[in-house]
């Protein structure tokens, strides 16, 4: 068992990369699971977690309804937008500039073999890591991901959530609204719920929030969680 993740902060890069580097980290850990799972009983597999910002992208979950997206294909470039269909679970989302992503690329057999645990410990690392700003950030039963004022006419969601796990590994993650431009979710059915709105940490505090420090608080909240040890990549 593991509990060590190299940590790696890859700034601004397109989706497509972003899926590349992830799915060959993912494969390496795959196949040295494989490789090693009756041998060396010492053997330990590696876990990351990727932090990174993309430029405008719509991306769609494996599970997700394409009408969702509202665009067609020349709107998306009047945008300055891509768009993916993804492996992940989910349905639509939009990624962008003032958003962290977080891909945390697990071996859950070095932690937990549950993916509700797995899914409800993100979920808390931002849920603690909005209260460090004085946000009172909750679940929503049945949805997904981080929300303020469940069960109001004004709940808004500011952390999306999907990821895919295949052999206990997992790959893709969470989305946490920072200092993102809201207007581009107006462009889509977020996650696929109508009637519910999206809101970003500026937007709730009225201020710029400093990126480098938030990432710094999930990375807290996270190795607080997941009893990790981080190493600096």
């Amino acid at each position: 068992m593991n509990k060590k993740v190299f940590i790696q902060d890859l700034g601004s890069i397109g989706y497509q990369e972003a899926w590349d580097t992830q799915v060959s980290i993912f494969d390496t850990i795959v196949a040295a699971k494989m490789a090693n799972r009756n041998n060396d009983t010492s053997f330990a597999t590696e876990n990351y977690l990727l932090f990174v910002e993309h430029p405008h992208v719509y991306t769609l979950g494996k599970s997700g309804d394409l009408s969702n997206l509202l665009l067609n294909e020349n709107q998306l470039k009047e945008k300055g937008a891509t768009f993916y269909k993804s492996n992940r679970g989910g349905d639509i989302t939009y990624h962008g500039p003032g958003q962290i992503v977080g891909y945390p690329i697990f071996d859950l057999e070095n932690f937990f073999t549950d993916i509700h645990k797995y899914l409800r410990f993100l979920e808390e690392a931002i849920v603690l890591t909005l209260k460090d700003y004085g946000l009172k950030a909750e679940r929503s039963p049945g949805e997904t991901g981080v929300w303020f004022d469940v069960g109001t006419p004004f709940a808004r969601k500011i952390c999306a959530l999907g990821v895919r796990c295949s052999r206990w590994v997992s790959m893709h993650g969470f989305a946490l609204n920072v200092n993102v431009d809201l207007g581009y979710f107006d462009n889509i059915i977020p996650c696929g719920i109508k009637g519910k709105a999206v809101t970003s940490m500026e937007a709730e505090l009225g201020r710029k929030i400093p990126e480098k420090e938030v990432k710094q608080k999930i990375a807290k909240h996270l190795a607080q969680l997941f009893e990790i040890e981080f190493v600096y990549d």
